[in-house]
Formats: structure tokens, sequence, C-alpha cells
């Protein structure tokens, strides 16, 4: 299988980082939806990324949609998810949360750098950030409330997704996002980035090599202890 697109994508790392955590392989293809728009769009015309080119030739999209798959051809025993509803309620309530304050932050990149000055509307960038700062303070409070853990080398697409996610905002937007309020994601972020999976895919334009990671499956059993 082939992941296209670019790490310094928080959707494209999520789905790098979480194919080596599931032990499923794959050939990474570093290429831009701007500098290489021809070439995207001769793989998917959509143009979109994360794409998966799978071994029949179909291509997904969509970060959630091709870890879930990933989930469903990964060795079995293999799950970044908790088994347990309750468990796997908190996960994916995490999830969200920082998917909704990726979303927001992409928003305000794609306005910086494409929309001209002159035509930001300031109203609406205020609102964004706030539901921004809002999905953050959320995260923040479950993290003391309930912290995800790291244990060795394992994590959980709960802990894949908040590490991404954290450390693609306060890369892109350090105006904006502002680590003092959220010592328990920073705290976090750090210890997850220092993991095999996340420095052989760091945020950047250079290709991950899975091989190097030295990322195993994580059990079923494992995930469904995961306090997230």
């Amino acid at each position: 299988m082939q992941l296209i697109g670019m790490l310094n994508s928080p959707y494209v790392r999520r789905v790098a980082i979480s194919l080596q955590h599931l032990g499923v392989p794959f050939e990474h293809r570093s290429v831009s939806v701007f500098r290489g728009f021809d070439q995207f769009k001769g793989i998917n015309p959509v143009v979109k990324a994360p794409s998966l080119v799978c071994e029949d030739g179909t291509v997904l999209m969509d970060s959630t949609l091709i870890i879930d798959y990933a989930e469903a051809i990964a060795p079995p025993g293999s799950s970044l998810m908790p088994g347990a509803a309750p468990a796997r309620l908190r996960a994916l309530q995490r999830i969200g949360l920082a998917l909704a304050a990726c979303e927001k932050g992409v928003q305000i990149v794609y306005e910086r750098n494409v929309r001209p000055p002159e035509k930001l509307h300031e109203p609406w960038m205020a609102r964004v950030r706030g539901q921004l700062g809002a999905a953050l303070a959320a995260l923040e409070d479950e993290q003391q409330r309930d912290p995800l853990r790291l244990e060795a080398d394992t994590i959980d697409q709960a802990g894949i997704t908040v590490a991404v996610v954290w450390h693609f905002l306060l890369a892109l937007l350090p105006d904006v996002v502002s680590p003092a309020p959220y010592p328990r994601l920073v705290a976090f972020s750090e210890a997850a980035e220092q993991l095999p999976s996340f420095r052989a895919a760091p945020h950047s334009d250079l290709t991950v090599d899975p091989a190097a990671s030295g990322a195993g499956p994580r059990s079923t059993a494992a995930a469904a202890g995961s306090t997230s």
C-alpha cells in the first residue's frame, strides 16, 4: 500500500504513525497537494491528503477512514482502540476533540496563507480561534481527569491523535496557541514525540521509513486497558 501526502499535514502524520503501531506495511510518498498538485491528481483526482492506495488500486481518503481500514487488515489481535464500550467512548470523545482542534487550526492556516490579508474577516477568525481554544481546554481537562498514558512504545489512537494535533498547532500557530494553559498536553506530546514511530514520521517534508521505527502491533487487550 502507498500513503500519499506530506508529514507536515497532521492527518497524514496521524495515519503514518497509526499504520506503524498496527503493524500494517506501507510505502510513503511525500507529495504536496500544492507544489505537487498535478502529480497528486494523477494518483487521486480529488487531490486530498492523506490518500491511501490499497493493494487492489482502491484509493481511500480521510485519515479516520484510512485508519478504520487499517484496523480491519492489521494482524489478528491488533488494535489502537479499546474494545470495552466505556473506554472506547472516552477514546472517541478525545479523538473528536483533537480533530476539531485540528480542523480549526487548519482553517486559520489556510485563511492566512491562501486568502489575501485584506480579505480576512476578523469576526469569523475570532470565532474559529474560540472554537480551537474550547477544544484544547476540554482536552487539557480530560488529561487532568483521566491522563493518557505511554507505556514503553505503546500508545493508543486517542494518544496518537492528541499528540500529533498538538505538535502541529504549536508548530504552525505559535501566536494563537500558547503552551502555558495546557501543561498536561505539552508533557504528553513531548513524551509521545520521543517514541520511535513518531521519530520515524516527523512533522516535515521527509519520507517515513516504517522499518526504522521499531513500532509493533498493539494488542486489543493492551488497548482495552488504556485509560483513554
